[in-house]
């Protein structure tokens, strides 16, 4: 293997290795099993992503998914004839049909070289797995465990900026359950989890990128009104329950469930976000109103601090004011997270940035969580 010319690839192969042996050691091992990658695998496979992103097949970016795997343990491959060389331009070529969600491009070692074997839907847990998202900007990740649907990123690529999560770092000990979970993912054994599902909805609000709120509420408490300017203009009357029929029932649909009902009625939520204002969900997944206005009761300080962290390495909390985390969007919403002690905002941001607001009775101010980087 040559050097790599993205320098991150290298400065971080190391790093991305050990995380995955170390995860490998903790787990049980079969001949299932996903193989443990090496440095040199992972930084010519972040290498070949990279300058693949750069690229353009008929006008269109790029967007693979790379899994360090050999056909032999994965489930019904679709194998080619002649493996294709891991190379950027081989890499766009075949970009256009693999594009769609889960579907990746084995690589493994054919006489000492990594070669694209063919593609696969189904990888095994802790399968080495690149993603390239756009140009510059590409996610490692694996699932966690066998009955894990979802996966887990372990780093974010962005240029020759790079972020390797670290979910435990961040401090959530006061924050209610549903948003410890979301910051510190613990893999859900199932779909319709809780959880999951305000994952879910964090992910396709930040997907519309037209930005937006979301305000949880307590389902058992109207105290957020004193907070809201009045009158609402698109209140939902009685509440749209859907949604929080599925999380409690998920079977109940019968045939639609299997359909997706689930990810079309998050779709249809996270998109209301998109109109101005912000969206009012209860924590039961009840919807109140959308297009809302945050107001400051009457008699309550401005909100002129928080600590916004974020969960990576290295990432240090720091008290700033909400001034610099955004505009209005931003500031109202820790104005509300303040307020109402009981609720969490949830703010989209145009450009990508997707910032957690909730209360910490400890601390006595309001905590801003920086998570789009699990959201990726």
């Amino acid at each position: 293997m040559g050097a790599s010319l993205y320098p991150a690839a290298r400065s971080f192969a190391a790093r991305l290795e050990d995380h995955f042996a170390r995860h490998a050691a903790s787990g049980p091992r079969g001949p299932a099993s996903a193989p443990s990658p090496d440095a040199g695998a992972i930084e010519a496979m972040v290498d070949a992503g990279f300058w693949a992103s750069l690229q353009r097949e008929e006008g269109y970016a790029p967007e693979i998914s790379l899994a360090f795997l050999p056909p032999e343990r994965a489930s019904r491959p679709l194998m080619f004839a002649a493996a294709l060389p891991l190379g950027p331009r081989a890499l766009a070529r075949l970009a256009p049909a693999v594009e769609r969600p889960g579907i990746h491009l084995g690589v493994w070692r054919e006489r000492g070289e990594l070669v694209v074997w063919g593609t696969t839907r189904a990888i095994p847990p802790l399968c080495f797995v690149l993603e390239v998202l756009g140009a510059g900007l590409m996610v490692v990740k694996h699932r966690p465990n066998e009955d894990s649907t979802k996966f887990q990123n372990v780093a974010v690529f962005e240029g020759e900026h790079v972020k390797v999560l670290s979910p435990q770092s961040v401090d959530v000990a006061d924050h209610p359950l549903l948003l410890k979970s979301l910051i510190e993912p613990q893999a859900p054994a199932s779909p319709d989890d809780p959880v999951d599902v305000l994952l879910r909805i964090a992910v396709s609000m930040r997907a519309h990128k037209r930005g937006g709120t979301l305000l949880m509420v307590p389902a058992a408490s109207d105290a957020w009104r004193e907070s809201i300017v009045q009158p609402i203009a698109y209140a939902v009357v009685p509440p749209f329950t859907e949604l929080a029929d599925l999380v409690r029932d998920p079977a109940a649909d019968g045939a639609s469930r299997k359909e997706g009902a689930l990810g079309r009625v998050v779709d249809a939520v996270a998109g209301l976000t998109a109109v101005d204002g912000a969206t009012l969900l209860t924590d039961h997944y009840e919807l109140l109103a959308f297009g809302v206005k945050i107001g400051r009761p009457d008699g309550r300080p401005r909100v002129e601090r928080v600590e916004l962290s974020e969960p990576i390495e290295g990432g240090t909390p720091a008290v700033v004011n909400p001034l610099q985390l955004g505009g209005t969007r931003h500031i109202s919403a820790a104005q509300f997270a303040q307020d109402q002690p009981d609720s969490v905002a949830l703010v989209a941001s145009q450009d990508g940035r997707f910032t957690i607001f909730a209360w910490s009775r400890r601390d006595g101010l309001v905590h801003a969580h920086r998570v789009e980087t699990l959201l990726l």
